[in-house]
């Protein structure tokens, strides 16, 4: 597997991640109903810096990279990543934030903070624990999951 940074003719496998996951609604706080344009848009957002995971030439994962706030807080990196359901349990999610950890430091950064993990993704939740960040924070019932109902949103952080 290698982790490159993405070019304009990724979109389409980008898309092919992005959209089962933001048509469930389970992990990301994104519109269920967003276009293909307007998901491309926000995962390319100014100041965003967008990786793909290839193997085999076929891409299987994504992540962007950003800081986490400006001024005062922007030697704070925060990352968000998908990885195609039909390559999830491969250690695609394990490569790419192992990436973007080295990547956040080489870039200046002195921590890395996701703002709102969904807790009922627990598989996530593990990973990022197994990966050294702490649950600094919980905020009770911050996300309206389309089964569950209101579920707790995390603040995860580490050290770089």
């Amino acid at each position: 597997m290698i982790i490159r940074t993405a070019t304009a003719g990724d979109a389409d496998a980008i898309w092919k991640i992005l959209e089962p996951i933001i048509r469930a609604g389970e992990t990301y706080t994104l519109p269920r109903d967003m276009s293909r344009e307007e998901a491309l848009a926000y995962w390319h957002s100014a100041g965003h810096e967008v990786f793909v995971a290839e193997e085999n030439g076929e891409i299987s994962g994504t992540y962007c990279m950003r800081a986490n706030q400006k001024g005062g807080g922007a030697h704070v990196a925060n990352c968000g990543y998908m990885t195609a359901p039909w390559a999830s349990g491969r250690g695609i999610a394990r490569a790419m934030c192992q990436h973007s950890l080295g990547h956040a430091k080489a870039r200046g950064f002195l921590s890395m903070q996701f703002n709102f993990v969904v807790s009922s993704n627990e598989r996530a939740v593990d990973l990022w624990q197994r990966m050294g960040f702490k649950i600094v924070g919980s905020l009770p019932g911050a996300f309206l999951h389309p089964t569950l109902g209101a579920v707790d949103a995390l603040v995860m952080y580490r050290m770089l």
